[in-house]
């Protein structure tokens, strides 16, 4: 048998597959079109709301509409987003699927504390879908397993399902945790940094709240979902402070008299007393009704 043609025409399928990165250049496989890669990530964004509690709290919905919008306006791609609420306050975590679908669990607000520190968060969720690591992971996977995207597309299978859930980034809400790899998470830090810079939050909020992170971890025990397969705290603070001087290039406060867009270290450089988090309501969420 003459494996040559067919040898050849793999090189050739997976040259066609390389695709860039945004904002690093990295380059990756991806066997997935988008638009594949959209559809599995609405079907599994609708199969998750139907079993996760929404919140309907109007001041916490209000500050993720908010952040989210401008994090959304700052990537420059024309998904159709949405930004939901989810109601689980021992839940520390927050995905968006491909197609700009995004949730942020009520468990991580205590740590994300102001409009600057959700925005860190959304930031770095919203990287990976940017980046299209859950399409990439998914790549590795049919590459390894010999599979098509017509049959990972069609997958009817509930276990597959919440298999390819978890690899497009919805981990912990479908019961699987599939982890990205460190390059993928350590490349959402850096792109998250950008987003939020380029919405007009200090980039330095990002690297406060990873502190806070950090230190969630050490009284846990364990860290939260946010965080299982990150880098080493060490090393990705270190990261993120390397990363803030590129990341302080796109930033430019927002001045249209949007108070929730000033963080504590804004008003620190603008010269003002930074205030106590509590004492704003406009950057931190209301107290939830009971």
């Amino acid at each position: 048998m003459n494996l040559r043609p067919w040898l050849l025409a793999s090189a050739v399928l997976l040259f066609a597959a390389c695709q860039t990165v945004p904002l690093t250049g990295r380059s990756q496989l991806l066997l997935l079109g988008e638009g594949e890669e959209v559809r599995m990530g609405l079907r599994s964004y609708e199969d998750i709301l139907k079993k996760e509690k929404i919140s309907d709290d109007p001041a916490l919905n209000a500050q993720l509409q908010r952040v989210g919008k401008r994090i959304a306006a700052a990537t420059g791609k024309n998904y159709q987003w949405e930004f939901k609420v989810v109601e689980n306050d021992k839940a520390i975590n927050a995905f968006c699927l491909p197609g700009g679908k995004v949730a942020v669990y009520t468990g991580i607000l205590p740590l994300t504390r102001d409009d600057a520190g959700l925005a860190a968060v959304v930031g770095h969720e919203v990287a990976h879908a940017i980046a299209r690591h859950g399409g990439e992971r998914m790549s590795q996977q049919m590459l390894v397993a010999g599979l098509t995207a017509a049959v990972v597309v069609s997958a009817s299978d509930s276990r597959k399902a919440n298999m390819y859930a978890g690899l497009l980034g919805a981990g912990a809400a479908v019961g699987y945790l599939l982890p990205y790899s460190r390059l993928q998470e350590s490349e959402a830090d850096r792109m998250g940094l950008i987003y939020m810079a380029k919405a007009g939050y200090d980039p330095h909020a990002a690297l406060a709240l990873w502190q806070r992170m950090a230190e969630e971890s050490k009284r846990g025990g364990k860290p939260p979902e946010f965080l299982s397969t990150h880098p080493a705290d060490s090393t990705r603070i270190r990261q993120i402070q390397q990363w803030l001087p590129e990341a302080m290039g796109y930033y430019v406060p927002r001045s249209e008299a949007a108070p929730e867009a000033a963080s504590g270290a804004e008003r620190e450089k603008a010269g003002e007393p930074a205030k106590d988090a509590a004492k704003e309501g406009a950057e931190k969420p209301a107290k939830r009704r009971k």
